[in-house]
């Protein structure tokens, strides 16, 4: 039996870790003003990441976790589960439409979930029909096709919101600029395309390397915030920084069949203990340095202020009557009543009519 990816299993951990964090619903991240992120869900996902990958610096693992993280801070805002990708189950990403059609079938046609069960194995299977159904997501923007780690976006309205996420963990010096480079170019590319969408970085950089090399990390920081200067560009960056024992043993890759067998009921037990044992990655914003100086995250550059301003640009840009669970979480409205003042065109869109 081959080995499962580290992706795959990544997942099924970082699946249970978002199902126990949410299994009373989703805390309401708004304290005021102040958006609150859950980091300590993040630091449980980094954890889980590191644990998989070992000292590997290139895998894309890390970057998956901060996918699964901000797409759970998406749904704690109050946007629609499914129309924020990657999903909290597999497939990460399906078309808002086919899961209104499941629902619709549930509703209103009487249809039973044993009924509906053998579509949807064969639409969310491994031989899903092409193009139906997909583990990432990709947008098309003005001069290219790109893909995309984190989104909001429905068939009606197109892409709201689009948040790339990188990491590093080594290489600064070397590998810094390029990434900078490119990120660049993406955003012209998308906001080329989709002038009203929040459009989003976020980047994952590991401590051990900015003490390492604290030089190039300045310069990175630097970089970074330069990059939602320009109107564009990014509407707003993040910086995670993150810190983890380098020498922390890795975690064993299961084959396919142990993985699958994992995701049954009867495995909880076995993924609670994979989790359990993963390493300890605390997200900071400033750490001391060797020369007894310190690497300072910028507030500008601070995870809640980066959602704070994407999540307020997505219902600054729309009409009253979409998101109306994230405008009321975020204290701009109450349930939607006669006293809102939505238009019959806007009801028809939200009918679907």
């Amino acid at each position: 039996m081959a080995k499962a990816s580290q992706a795959d299993l990544a997942w099924v951990q970082f699946d249970r870790v978002i199902a126990d964090a949410i299994a009373g619903g989703h805390s309401n991240p708004w304290n005021g003003d102040e958006y609150v992120p859950d980091l300590a869900v993040l630091e449980t996902l980094l954890g889980i990441a590191r644990g998989v990958v070992g000292k590997e610096t290139t895998a894309g693992v890390l970057a998956k976790a901060l996918d699964a993280w901000l797409a759970y801070e998406l749904r704690r805002a109050g946007f629609d589960p499914e129309a924020v990708w990657p999903r909290a189950s597999t497939p990460r990403i399906v078309p808002r439409a086919i899961t209104s059609l499941f629902e619709a079938f549930e509703a209103h046609n009487g249809k039973s979930a044993a009924e509906i069960a053998p579509v949807r194995a064969r639409l969310y299977g491994s031989s899903a029909p092409s193009g139906l159904v997909s583990a990432n997501a990709s947008v098309l923007g003005k001069m290219y096709t790109k893909q995309v780690d984190v989104l909001l976006t429905d068939a009606l309205t197109g892409p709201e919101l689009l948040i790339s996420t990188k990491r590093m963990d080594g290489s600064i010096g070397n590998n810094a600029a390029n990434r900078i480079e490119e990120s660049y170019g993406d955003a012209k590319n998308l906001r080329g395309r989709h002038p009203l969408t929040a459009l989003g970085f976020v980047f994952g950089l590991g401590a051990p390397a900015v003490r390492e090399k604290p030089g190039p990390a300045i310069k990175l920081l630097d970089l970074l915030g330069k990059l939602s200067n320009e109107q564009d560009a990014y509407d707003a960056v993040a910086l995670i920084l993150l810190d983890y024992d380098i020498d922390a043993p890795s975690l064993d890759v299961p084959d396919e069949l142990d993985l699958a067998a994992r995701t049954s009921d009867s495995g909880a037990d076995a993924v609670a203990a994979q989790i359990a044992r993963a390493p300890k990655v605390t997200v900071h914003t400033s750490i001391r340095l060797p020369n007894g100086g310190s690497f300072e995250v910028p507030d500008a550059l601070h995870a809640d202020v980066a959602l704070k301003t994407l999540i307020e640009h997505v219902l600054r840009v729309t009409p009253v009557a979409f998101h109306t669970e994230a405008r009321i979480r975020r204290h701009l409205m109450y349930e939607l009543g006669e006293d809102v003042g939505q238009t019959g065109d806007d009801q028809e869109l939200l009918d679907g009519s």
